[in-house]
């Protein structure tokens, strides 16, 4: 079964994300600051990560640096999913290493073909009877 993480600060999105996840056959680990995903992406070794930017302690952009910089965590997809809608946001997502950048609101069937797409390309499985 294919491991997500999911970092956002805010408790509906993370509730609703996880159930969506969980459902299409996703175990699901969350944390709700940059830091905490740091700590989360070493303890947990997800094969992909949904990122959130605007969070306390640590952003989200950080957290992508940090993560792409260290050899246990920057193969790890990630999907950046935020609010930042800039092309200068988006920029700086992708340049730092996001596989993806979605904005909120989002569509979930969209944020689950993603993960979808990104295990098939890391070479990991989708989770089983998935129909997203």
């Amino acid at each position: 079964m294919a491991k997500v993480l999911l970092v956002d600060d805010e408790p509906n999105i993370v509730k609703l994300t996880a159930f969506h996840l969980r459902r299409h056959g996703y175990e699901v680990a969350a944390a709700e600051n940059g830091a905490a995903a740091l700590i989360a992406a070493h303890q947990e070794r997800p094969d992909v990560i949904i990122l959130d930017v605007m969070m306390p302690v640590m952003d989200g952009f950080e957290a992508l640096r940090q993560l792409k910089a260290a050899d246990e965590t920057r193969d790890i997809p990630v999907i950046m999913l935020t609010c930042r809608t800039l092309d200068e946001d988006i920029a700086q997502g992708l340049v730092q290493g996001a596989d993806l950048y979605m904005t909120k609101p989002f569509e979930m069937e969209k944020l689950l073909i993603a993960v979808r797409r990104l295990l098939t390309v890391s070479g990991e499985q989708p989770a089983v009877g998935e129909d997203a």
